[in-house]
Protein backbone atom coordinates (compact mmCIF):
# COMPACT_ATOMS: atom_id res chain seq x y z
CA UNK A 1 0.00 0.00 0.00
CA UNK A 2 1.35 3.42 -0.92
CA UNK A 3 1.83 5.77 2.03
CA UNK A 4 -0.47 8.83 1.99
CA UNK A 5 2.58 10.89 2.99
CA UNK A 6 5.70 11.73 1.05
CA UNK A 7 8.99 10.78 2.60
CA UNK A 8 9.43 14.28 4.06
CA UNK A 9 5.83 14.74 5.17
CA UNK A 10 5.29 11.48 7.03
CA UNK A 11 4.74 12.07 10.75
CA UNK A 12 7.77 11.29 12.91
CA UNK A 13 7.05 9.00 15.86
CA UNK A 14 9.43 8.37 18.74
CA UNK A 15 8.97 5.03 20.53
CA UNK A 16 10.73 4.55 23.88
CA UNK A 17 10.64 1.14 25.56
CA UNK A 18 13.29 -0.91 27.34
CA UNK A 19 11.92 -4.21 26.01
CA UNK A 20 13.78 -5.15 22.79
CA UNK A 21 10.90 -7.39 21.68
CA UNK A 22 8.49 -4.45 21.84
CA UNK A 23 10.76 -2.15 19.83
CA UNK A 24 11.53 -4.97 17.41
CA UNK A 25 7.84 -5.42 16.68
CA UNK A 26 6.50 -1.87 16.93
CA UNK A 27 9.13 0.08 14.98
CA UNK A 28 8.80 -1.84 11.68
CA UNK A 29 5.01 -2.00 12.03
CA UNK A 30 4.77 1.78 12.39
CA UNK A 31 7.12 2.21 9.43
CA UNK A 32 4.87 0.01 7.30
CA UNK A 33 1.89 2.07 8.49
CA UNK A 34 3.21 5.30 7.00
CA UNK A 35 5.29 6.82 9.80
CA UNK A 36 8.92 7.72 10.16
CA UNK A 37 10.14 6.15 13.41
CA UNK A 38 12.99 6.70 15.85
CA UNK A 39 13.43 4.68 19.03
CA UNK A 40 15.11 4.80 22.43
CA UNK A 41 15.66 2.08 25.05
CA UNK A 42 15.25 4.34 28.10
CA UNK A 43 13.78 7.63 29.21
CA UNK A 44 16.96 9.71 29.28
CA UNK A 45 17.85 8.80 25.72
CA UNK A 46 14.23 9.42 24.75
CA UNK A 47 14.49 13.00 26.02
CA UNK A 48 17.69 13.52 24.03
CA UNK A 49 16.02 12.21 20.88
CA UNK A 50 12.91 14.35 21.40
CA UNK A 51 14.97 17.50 21.81
CA UNK A 52 17.12 16.65 18.80
CA UNK A 53 14.50 15.47 16.32
CA UNK A 54 11.25 17.16 17.50
CA UNK A 55 8.93 14.24 16.70
CA UNK A 56 5.24 14.72 15.94
CA UNK A 57 4.19 12.24 18.63
CA UNK A 58 5.91 10.18 21.34
CA UNK A 59 5.02 6.69 22.55
CA UNK A 60 6.57 6.16 25.98
CA UNK A 61 6.59 3.09 28.19
CA UNK A 62 5.69 3.94 31.78
CA UNK A 63 8.29 1.57 33.21
CA UNK A 64 11.77 2.35 31.87
CA UNK A 65 15.26 2.75 33.36
CA UNK A 66 16.91 6.16 33.52
CA UNK A 67 13.61 8.00 33.51
CA UNK A 68 10.21 6.38 33.27
CA UNK A 69 7.56 7.52 30.81
CA UNK A 70 5.77 9.74 33.30
CA UNK A 71 9.03 11.44 34.30
CA UNK A 72 9.80 12.13 30.65
CA UNK A 73 6.30 13.53 30.25
CA UNK A 74 6.67 15.81 33.28
CA UNK A 75 10.02 17.08 31.99
CA UNK A 76 8.57 17.87 28.57
CA UNK A 77 5.59 19.74 29.96
CA UNK A 78 7.84 21.67 32.39
CA UNK A 79 9.83 22.78 29.32
CA UNK A 80 6.53 23.79 27.67
CA UNK A 81 7.07 21.14 25.05
CA UNK A 82 3.55 20.14 23.98
CA UNK A 83 4.50 17.22 21.75
CA UNK A 84 1.65 14.69 21.97
CA UNK A 85 2.48 11.79 24.29
CA UNK A 86 0.87 8.37 24.37
CA UNK A 87 1.88 6.29 27.40
CA UNK A 88 2.12 2.50 27.45
CA UNK A 89 0.77 1.34 30.82
CA UNK A 90 0.44 -2.00 32.55
CA UNK A 91 -2.98 -3.67 32.57
CA UNK A 92 -4.72 -3.12 35.88
CA UNK A 93 -2.74 -0.03 36.87
CA UNK A 94 -5.73 2.34 36.98
CA UNK A 95 -3.88 4.79 39.23
CA UNK A 96 -1.02 5.04 36.75
CA UNK A 97 -3.46 5.83 33.95
CA UNK A 98 -5.29 8.50 35.95
CA UNK A 99 -2.04 10.20 36.98
CA UNK A 100 -0.72 10.07 33.42
CA UNK A 101 -3.75 11.91 32.07
CA UNK A 102 -3.59 14.48 34.86
CA UNK A 103 0.08 15.13 34.10
CA UNK A 104 -0.61 15.92 30.47
CA UNK A 105 -0.54 12.66 28.52
CA UNK A 106 -2.72 12.78 25.43
CA UNK A 107 -3.70 9.13 25.64
CA UNK A 108 -2.60 5.77 26.99
CA UNK A 109 -2.61 2.17 25.82
CA UNK A 110 -2.45 -0.94 27.98
CA UNK A 111 0.29 -3.52 27.46
CA UNK A 112 0.12 -5.96 25.82
CA UNK A 113 -1.56 -4.21 22.90
CA UNK A 114 -2.56 -4.80 19.29
CA UNK A 115 -0.20 -2.78 17.05
CA UNK A 116 -3.19 -1.85 14.88
CA UNK A 117 -4.72 -0.21 17.95
CA UNK A 118 -1.49 1.71 18.56
CA UNK A 119 -1.58 3.04 14.99
CA UNK A 120 -5.22 4.08 15.43
CA UNK A 121 -4.42 5.90 18.68
CA UNK A 122 -1.43 7.69 17.15
CA UNK A 123 -3.49 8.88 14.19
CA UNK A 124 -6.28 10.05 16.50
CA UNK A 125 -3.81 11.99 18.67
CA UNK A 126 -2.27 13.63 15.60
CA UNK A 127 -5.69 14.66 14.28
CA UNK A 128 -6.67 16.46 17.48
CA UNK A 129 -3.31 18.08 18.28
CA UNK A 130 -2.24 19.57 14.96
CA UNK A 131 -2.75 23.18 15.97
CA UNK A 132 -0.82 25.94 17.67
CA UNK A 133 -0.32 25.95 21.44
CA UNK A 134 -1.10 23.29 24.01
CA UNK A 135 -3.33 20.46 22.78
CA UNK A 136 -6.67 19.82 24.45
CA UNK A 137 -5.08 17.24 26.77
CA UNK A 138 -3.04 20.04 28.39
CA UNK A 139 -5.47 22.96 28.31
CA UNK A 140 -6.54 24.07 31.82
CA UNK A 141 -9.99 25.01 30.49
CA UNK A 142 -12.14 23.32 27.85
CA UNK A 143 -14.78 25.38 26.07
CA UNK A 144 -17.50 24.00 23.82
CA UNK A 145 -20.59 25.25 22.05
CA UNK A 146 -23.79 26.37 23.81
CA UNK A 147 -21.79 27.88 26.67
CA UNK A 148 -20.29 24.68 28.10
CA UNK A 149 -17.05 25.29 30.04
CA UNK A 150 -14.88 22.94 32.11
CA UNK A 151 -12.33 24.15 34.63
CA UNK A 152 -10.03 21.13 34.75
CA UNK A 153 -7.95 22.47 37.62
CA UNK A 154 -10.85 23.36 39.91
CA UNK A 155 -12.94 20.41 38.64
CA UNK A 156 -15.93 22.67 37.97
CA UNK A 157 -18.31 23.03 35.02
CA UNK A 158 -20.80 25.59 33.75
CA UNK A 159 -23.33 26.12 31.01
CA UNK A 160 -23.28 29.88 30.48
CA UNK A 161 -23.70 31.26 34.02
CA UNK A 162 -25.26 28.11 35.47
CA UNK A 163 -22.93 26.03 37.62
CA UNK A 164 -23.33 22.29 37.07
CA UNK A 165 -23.47 19.78 39.92
CA UNK A 166 -21.45 16.89 38.49
CA UNK A 167 -20.22 13.78 40.30
CA UNK A 168 -16.46 13.06 40.12
CA UNK A 169 -16.99 10.21 37.63
CA UNK A 170 -19.41 12.32 35.63
CA UNK A 171 -16.82 15.08 35.39
CA UNK A 172 -14.12 12.61 34.33
CA UNK A 173 -16.45 11.21 31.68
CA UNK A 174 -17.28 14.63 30.25
CA UNK A 175 -13.64 15.72 30.35
CA UNK A 176 -12.47 12.61 28.50
CA UNK A 177 -15.15 12.93 25.83
CA UNK A 178 -14.34 16.61 25.26
CA UNK A 179 -10.59 16.01 25.02
CA UNK A 180 -11.33 13.28 22.45
CA UNK A 181 -13.80 15.44 20.54
CA UNK A 182 -15.32 13.83 17.42
CA UNK A 183 -13.78 10.42 18.17
CA UNK A 184 -15.84 7.29 18.67
CA UNK A 185 -15.09 6.17 22.21
CA UNK A 186 -16.03 2.56 22.82
CA UNK A 187 -17.92 1.66 25.99
CA UNK A 188 -15.06 -0.61 27.06
CA UNK A 189 -12.66 2.31 26.73
CA UNK A 190 -14.83 4.50 28.95
CA UNK A 191 -15.06 1.62 31.40
CA UNK A 192 -11.26 1.68 31.71
CA UNK A 193 -11.19 5.45 32.10
CA UNK A 194 -13.87 5.60 34.79
CA UNK A 195 -13.22 2.45 36.79
CA UNK A 196 -10.04 0.75 35.59
CA UNK A 197 -9.76 -3.02 35.53
CA UNK A 198 -9.95 -3.46 39.28
CA UNK A 199 -13.68 -2.78 39.58
CA UNK A 200 -16.14 -5.50 38.64
CA UNK A 201 -18.58 -3.33 36.69
CA UNK A 202 -19.95 -3.79 33.19
CA UNK A 203 -20.48 -1.51 30.23
CA UNK A 204 -24.07 -0.92 31.36
CA UNK A 205 -22.57 1.19 34.16
CA UNK A 206 -21.08 3.44 31.49
CA UNK A 207 -24.49 3.95 29.93
CA UNK A 208 -25.87 4.88 33.35
CA UNK A 209 -23.13 7.49 33.82
CA UNK A 210 -23.78 8.94 30.37
CA UNK A 211 -27.52 9.15 31.16
CA UNK A 212 -26.68 10.86 34.46
CA UNK A 213 -24.40 13.34 32.67
CA UNK A 214 -27.06 14.09 30.07
CA UNK A 215 -29.54 14.92 32.81
CA UNK A 216 -27.08 17.37 34.33
CA UNK A 217 -26.44 18.98 30.94
CA UNK A 218 -30.11 19.04 29.97
CA UNK A 219 -29.16 17.01 26.92
CA UNK A 220 -31.73 15.35 24.65
CA UNK A 221 -30.31 11.96 23.66
CA UNK A 222 -32.47 11.97 20.50
CA UNK A 223 -31.17 15.38 19.41
CA UNK A 224 -27.81 15.83 21.17
CA UNK A 225 -25.89 19.08 21.27
CA UNK A 226 -22.80 17.46 22.79
CA UNK A 227 -22.87 13.68 23.39
CA UNK A 228 -24.11 11.41 20.61
CA UNK A 229 -24.70 7.68 20.98
CA UNK A 230 -23.07 5.41 18.40
CA UNK A 231 -25.45 2.45 18.43
CA UNK A 232 -23.86 -0.74 19.72
CA UNK A 233 -20.44 0.89 20.05
CA UNK A 234 -20.15 3.85 22.40
CA UNK A 235 -20.29 7.63 22.36
CA UNK A 236 -18.95 10.62 20.47
CA UNK A 237 -18.61 14.26 21.59
CA UNK A 238 -19.95 15.95 18.47
CA UNK A 239 -19.62 19.65 19.38
CA UNK A 240 -16.50 21.71 18.73
CA UNK A 241 -14.04 22.03 21.62
CA UNK A 242 -11.18 24.46 22.12
CA UNK A 243 -8.66 24.84 24.89
CA UNK A 244 -8.09 27.99 26.94
CA UNK A 245 -5.71 29.13 29.66
CA UNK A 246 -8.48 30.56 31.84
CA UNK A 247 -12.24 30.98 32.07
CA UNK A 248 -12.25 34.33 30.28
CA UNK A 249 -13.18 36.56 33.19
CA UNK A 250 -15.44 34.15 35.08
Amino acid sequence: MTSPFTQDDRPLVLVADDEPDVLGAVVPFLSRSGFRVISAPDGRLALDEIRRHRPDVCVLDVLMPGADGREVLRTLRAEENWVPVLLLTQVGEAVERAMALEEGADDYLNKPFDPHELVARIRAVLRRTRNDGPPLANAPVLISTFGLKLDRVGRRAWINDRSLVVTPKGFTLLEYLMVHQDELIERTRLLEVLWGFDDAVGTRAVDSRVAELRRVLGEDAANPRWIATVQGRGYRFVAEVRGAEDLGGR
